[in-house]
């Protein structure tokens, strides 16, 4: 029997344990095929505005993916080789030379990769159709695509993950030369000492998470961002990990000691053997667990403010063009049963002075603002102006970023500014700015051109595309703007960063949760035996069972807690910065999640009863 027959048949006899390590690369293969094929879609790439956008994310989007795939897989490699290590032994104890374990381990890893290679490929080519029409329904593009094939997909993709597997190959065949036959039995049997809280390492890990959380939570005129400026966020994600990482190696050790020192729980069932155990390799998991909460956090953070920013287009749409069409000029034909305003509207354009700043305005009077308010069904639309006094529109006015205009002078007269209104009573790329004065007294008076203006709202303006690009082609049109367009716009620009933010994000959960599959299904090996002794002395299967939930899910539940806690005061931060609401958006977003996590929990807990049970049926 061959080398290669001999890998053939450990594969299958091991397929059980391979299974979700394949799943979970075969995985990988598909997403990254997918960004590969749509990066050379003709369909895709003929797209002319938005070309170059998709293919810049893609891009950048698969460089990612390389890199996370790349140390997942070592990753996942680096479990299986240890698992294998006594295997290892035993070939060594018989007299097989060394060279030809190691070629064994290479031609068991390159199969493995080579049959993940051909099944993510096909799943891809047949997937990828359905996600590039997923991708254009996000980006709300009505494009019949056809069926697509890409030679350059499949080459690219063969070529990453060929020097991925060849390089995880090579790493098997070395670990037989770096380690003597003793280490290779004992590998499975080595642990940590047990650990001990010191209390200077659980005050800065805590410290660290509070001071990364307060300067997160800083919004851009803190005296922090001055001092800090663009090394905040390096500072804000070390301190992050930092703490993350004390919290598991020091806290979770304080809090584990202080529990098995609390008779009424630790003598309860076998709750004492699980704190024990816990305890025993905290430090080993720590690092693991650090590694999982940032992934999940970064995870939560990153889809959570995608999603959210994808979900309110319409609102942000709306508040840069609160009417559905505007431009200078006469009225258009336009179906009046779609038309729920029309409004002419007179400006005048001049120059505004004022202490803080100098500005061209558009000048509007005071009926013609309660018309636009009203149409745009502002709360506030009755404004009594009397002389000497004015007020402004500033889009997007905040007063923690801007000063408070207090009086603005129009032609050498100065005027107090009454009413500070944040937000567009214009569409901002026809009109910017905008002042608001009483007709007899001043508008009438300003020595200015008066140009006229129309804004047009319709019913379900989503819809009406065709006649946007109609009205917008006629020369009479001048400075048109339309809601329509500008919400196709930004809806096929985060309609592609949420495609690739849900994937990439599906991709990091996925290692994510066969990397603690992965770390669990290793201590079930090292665990078997102890279990076995406390089944024959009487210990009940449903108390064991218990006893494996508990532990799977400290290792599960105390990453995902923490997770949740980075990703909430990321999107908190980002949601204040944009000063956009992201409550609904990000509570569908992390329930999504939290719902895939405990999805893996389950797979984990199955598998580590099958490991635990079946030593148990065997020595009995």
């Amino acid at each position: 029997m061959t080398l290669f027959n001999i890998a053939l048949k450990n594969i299958r006899k091991n397929m059980k344990s391979y299974g979700l390590y394949i799943g979970s690369t075969i995985f990988s293969i598909v997403i990254f095929f997918t960004f590969a094929t749509l990066k050379y879609s003709g369909d895709i790439s003929e797209l002319a505005e938005e070309s170059k956008q998709i293919s810049g994310i893609m891009n950048a989007s698969a460089f990612v993916l390389i890199i996370f795939v790349a140390i997942f897989i070592l990753y996942s490699n680096a479990f299986f080789m240890r698992k294998r290590k006594k295997e290892v032994a035993l070939y060594s104890l018989m007299g097989v030379r060394k060279q030809k374990i190691g070629f064994l381990l290479f031609f068991e890893n390159m199969v493995i990769g080579i049959i993940s290679l051909i099944v993510g490929i096909v799943a891809g080519f047949f997937l990828s159709q359905l996600l590039l029409s997923l991708l254009l329904k996000l980006m709300g593009l009505n494009i019949e695509i056809g069926f697509v094939f890409s030679s350059n997909a499949i080459i690219e993709t063969m070529i990453v993950f060929m020097i991925i597997f060849l390089f995880t190959s090579l790493q098997g065949y070395r670990i037989i030369y770096r380690f003597k036959l003793i280490d290779l039995f004992q590998a499975s049997k080595k642990g940590e000492d047990l650990p001990v809280a010191k209390a200077i390492s659980v005050i800065l890990g805590l410290a660290a998470l509070v001071a990364a959380y307060w300067l997160a939570l800083q919004d851009l005129t803190s005296p922090v961002w001055s001092y800090l400026g663009l090394a905040m966020p390096i500072v804000i994600i070390a301190l992050t990990v930092l703490g993350t990482f004390l919290i598991f190696n020091s806290v979770l050790v304080y809090v584990l000691h202080r529990m098995k020192n609390r008779k009424f729980w630790a003598w309860k069932g076998l709750n004492l053997m699980t704190a024990s155990q816990l305890l025993y390799r905290i430090r080993g998991n720590a690092k693991t667990l650090t590694i999982i909460a940032t992934l999940s956090a970064t995870t939560i953070t990153a889809g959570g403010a995608v999603f959210g920013v994808y979900y309110d287009t319409g609102k942000t749409v709306e508040q840069s063009t609160p009417f559905t069409f505007m431009w200078q000029g006469h009225e258009e034909n336009i179906d009046s049963s779609i038309v729920k305003e029309s409004i002419h509207v007179d400006t005048k354009t001049i120059r505004v002075n004022s202490e803080q700043m100098e500005k061209e305005y558009t000048v509007i009077d005071q009926s013609t603002f309660e018309k636009l308010a009203k149409a745009l069904e502002w709360e506030q639309t009755a404004l009594n102006l009397t002389k000497g006094k004015v007020a402004m529109v500033e889009p997007f006015y905040n007063e923690q970023w801007m000063e408070e205009v207090a009086n603005v002078s129009l032609q050498d007269v100065n005027y107090e500014v009454v009413q500070m209104y944040g937000e567009s009573i214009f569409n901002l790329s026809t009109l910017p700015g905008t002042v608001i004065v009483t007709q007899d007294e001043v508008y009438n008076a300003l020595h200015a051109e008066e140009i006229t203006y129309q804004a047009v709202q319709l019913d379900n303006y989503k819809t009406h595309i065709d006649l946007s690009k109609e009205l917008e082609a006629k020369p009479s049109t001048v400075d048109f703007s339309s809601a329509v367009q500008n919400y196709q716009d930004t809806l096929e620009g985060t309609g592609v960063m949420l495609f690739v933010g849900s994937f990439l994000g599906l991709v990091f959960l996925v290692a994510t949760g066969s990397i603690i599959f992965f770390k669990m299904m290793t201590e079930a090996e090292d665990d078997k035996d102890k279990y076995s002794i406390l089944y024959n002395i009487g210990v009940p299967k449903k108390e064991i069972k218990r006893t494996i939930r508990n532990q799977v899910g400290f290792v599960f539940l105390a990453p995902l807690i923490l997770g949740l806690l980075h990703g909430t005061v990321a999107l908190v931060a980002f949601s204040n910065l944009l000063q956009m609401n992201l409550l609904i958006p990000v509570v569908i977003w992390m329930a999504t999640y939290v719902f895939i996590y405990i999805l893996y929990y389950f797979i984990t807990i199955q598998g580590f009863h099958k490991t635990i049970f079946h030593s148990i049926q065997e020595g009995n």
